[in-house]
């Protein structure tokens, strides 16, 4: 038994090394023995190295005991550089101590990491390790396959204050991701104070209410908003650091402007805007090129942020550029005019020339979105972030920029995880499958040379009208797909899919429910056959399902017997995670009855409203709504149906809605009854006999934008 007992702690340690969601690590050399923690553990660190043994101590819930390192100790320790990563590291577990050592503090921190995945989950909840866990003996030794492994989140669309920052810093943290790129501004949002100018955030940090930035996503009825004071920042700067996370900002530049172009109009070209269709909003987003004050104003901002912050390079925009606001804008066409051009393109490039130009007089470097460097004109000094595409990418690398690979295909984890699910879908929709499943076939070695490494993002749109005061929706979008990336931008994807999800269920799960993250898992299998529906899941959660429209949850425990197959929904749990439905394709199905649509605002010449009346596509209006527009529904003959459902805005999102507003329905055409307020510009109808026509009316005065979209009726037949 005593030789027994070490080989089966060996054997425990390389199932958790080989079947893990996280980075198995390059070499792992096991050892007889075992290291016991108990109450004389303590942690022992290089001076350099207190910030982080305060922070193991938080969570192995050991004593510092600094120049202490005898037995039971777990030693933190900076060791000369050996020719590998700065966050390479060295874990070695012996029945005496545990030393933890790297040629950079990112080593130690990674390494410290790989020591809590071979600890029960418990360690994350930071109550300590309880005394007799015992670790294997081993030595492990692991660096990455990138430097730069990182997540963006937009905190501009919706706001996400310093707390909730903190945690997600955390989370990012346990799966190595180093960088935490922010988008601090936008359209709808500023989210960082610059002292030199305090109306940015005072008035900008703002939006609805008083505020002259107008809701397009969310929270219409209220002023809502909030900022960072540089204070603040400075404190998440340092929690990400201890973290082994450094935080990148972005201004975006110089388009996604419009909120700063509300507290400054006059940043704007020099032509009379059209404000009809938006009810008197100026909504143009770019900067004017041709101002020449407009650049002494990025001076103020951009030397306060690069003061700010300790990152050496500072993300400044560059993508989706409405450049017709230069072509109207005479001062604009005078510039191109004397540049020789009539490219508005060459514009953007002379743009992010003088903002890289700020930036150098300050030591610091641009970072910028891939469109920046399409005609390669920019400088090679600058960092790319490729979003629109694997294409995108490729060309910056073969074109010899810097570039993190972000396509959004992969790694924006704003869209939709299957087809029915809340999210976007212009880019794809995938899980976390896909994430795991990408591989840079098409680099060539030259362009992988150019490649810095891989970042996840996640832009909030939708976020904010998901009750953003809680995690459920963020952690449900980003987990497990944040692991996926973590896990290639580490060490790759060669041990194969089916490897990976057997570590991420058996292991990885409980982890993440230890972490309190309330993420995604993957759907049941179900199947309706004979009258009965069966169900199943392979990650040990438990199935429920919902009848209808009611929130009571009825636990499966075996077929469900039904001739209505349509009025069933199913998911499953475990612990903190949940599924998303899934239901038999008649829950689905719809009918389209020949439909006229007219409006009281106006029809677009580019989206007619035939679109939507021929179930083709989306509609838009020639102008936002007022208070008693409506939108009128009349169907050829009275439809009998279960469910309508009449949608005003995008189908991932609610903007460019109806933002308050009610609904009547008539069963002759001639008559109107109330229906229902609407939630977030559209209403489900559940009528009791056939409908000739419904009328959405709207009680608001405007939705921020230039124009209304109205989408297909969707009507769900009598089954």
């Amino acid at each position: 038994m005593k030789l027994r007992f070490p080989l089966l702690l060996t054997a425990l340690l390389w199932g958790l090394l080989s079947a893990s969601a996280q980075p198995a690590p390059k070499k792992t050399t096991p050892r007889a023995g075992h290291f016991t923690f108990g109450p004389r553990t303590t942690i022992a660190a290089d001076s350099e190295l207190l910030p982080l043994a305060r922070y193991a101590a938080e969570y192995l819930g050991c004593e510092v005991c600094n120049g202490v390192a005898g037995d039971g100790a777990v030693v933190l320790t900076l060791d000369a550089a050996d020719g590998e990563a700065s966050e390479g590291y060295v874990l070695d577990i012996t029945p005496d101590h545990i030393r933890i050592g790297g040629s950079a503090y990112g080593g130690v921190f990674n390494g410290l990491q790989q020591l809590f995945r071979l600890l029960p989950p418990e360690v994350y909840a930071r109550k300590g390790v309880a005394a007799g866990t015992q670790v294997a003996c081993a030595e492990i030794e692991d660096a990455p396959r990138f430097a730069y492994r990182g997540m963006m989140l937009d905190v501009a669309r919706t706001w996400i204050d310093e707390a909730k920052v903190k945690r997600y810093i955390d989370l990012f943290s346990y799966h190595n991701i180093n960088k935490l790129h922010l988008h601090l501004s936008d359209d709808e949002g500023w989210r960082i104070e610059i002292k030199s100018h305090p109306e940015l955030t005072e008035i900008g940090g703002f939006r609805g209410g008083d505020s002259p930035v107008r809701p397009v996503y969310g929270k219409w009825s209220e002023k809502y908003g909030g900022y960072f004071t540089q204070e603040e920042m400075r404190g998440l700067i340092r929690y990400a650091a201890e973290r082994n996370i450094e935080i990148i900002p972005e201004i975006d530049l110089p388009g996604h402007s419009r909120n700063i172009a509300s507290v400054h109009p006059e940043i704007r070209c020099n032509y009379p805007p059209d404000t009809v269709s938006t009810n008197g909003y100026d909504y143009r987003s770019a900067w004017c090129v041709a101002r020449e004050a407009n650049y002494a104003l990025l001076e103020d901002i951009l030397g306060e942020l690069c003061e700010l912050f300790p990152s050496e390079y500072i993300h400044v925009g560059g993508d989706e550029v409405e450049m017709t606001q230069w072509t109207r804008c005479p001062d604009c066409r005078a510039l191109m005019a004397r540049l020789g051009t009539d490219d508005p393109r060459r514009l953007q490039d002379l743009f992010m020339e003088r903002m890289a130009g700020i930036l150098a007089a300050h030591g610091k470097r641009p970072a910028v979105w891939n469109e920046a460097v399409r005609t390669g004109a920019f400088t090679k000094e600058c960092r790319v972030h490729g979003w629109e595409s694997v294409k995108a990418c490729l060309d910056a690398t073969a074109k010899g920029y810097r570039t993190v690979v972000m396509p959004g295909e992969y790694f924006y984890f704003d869209m939709r995880q299957t087809p029915r699910e809340d999210g976007h879908d212009w880019a794809a929709i995938f899980d976390a499958k896909k994430v795991y499943g990408f591989d840079f076939s098409g680099f060539t070695p030259e362009q992988m040379h150019n490649v810095a490494g891989l970042q996840g993002a996640f832009f909030s749109e939708a976020y904010i009208s998901h009750e953003p005061e809680k995690p459920d929706y963020l952690d449900y979008m980003l987990f497990p797909r944040v692991c996926a990336l973590a896990l290639i931008a580490w060490s790759g994807n060669g041990e194969g899919w089916d490897a990976y999800y057997k570590g991420l269920k058996g292991e990885h799960y409980d982890r993440m429910a230890a972490m309190d993250i309330r993420f995604r898992l993957f759907p049941p299998r179900l199947s309706y056959k004979e009258g009965a529906f069966t169900a199943s899941a392979d990650d040990g959660s438990e199935i429920f399902y919902l009848v209808d429209g009611s929130a009571e949850e009825h636990r499966y425990t075996g077929p469900v017997r039904t001739g209505k197959p349509h009025r069933y929904r199913f998911f499953t749990r475990y612990k903190t995670a949940r599924s998303p439905y899934v239901t038999d394709k008649s829950y689905w199905r719809t009918v389209t009855p020949p439909v006229a649509i007219t409006t009281s605002m106006g029809e677009s010449e580019k989206f007619p409203y035939s679109n939507a009346s021929g179930y083709r596509g989306l509609s838009r209006t020639r102008r936002a709504c007022r208070q008693q527009d409506w939108i009128l529904y009349t169907f050829e003959q009275p439809v009998r149906c279960r469910e309508i459902y009449l949608q005003t805005g995008n189908r991932q999102l609610p903007k460019t809605i109806v933002t308050t507003g009610y609904a009547e329905v008539s069963y002759d055409g001639v008559r109107f009854e109330p229906a229902g307020e609407l939630l977030m510009g559209s209403i489900m109808l559940h009528p009791d006999r056939p409908v000739k026509a419904v009328r959405i009316v709207s009680t608001c005065d405007d939705n921020g934008t230039p124009y209304v979209t109205i989408q297909p009726p969707q009507v769900k037949p009598l089954l």
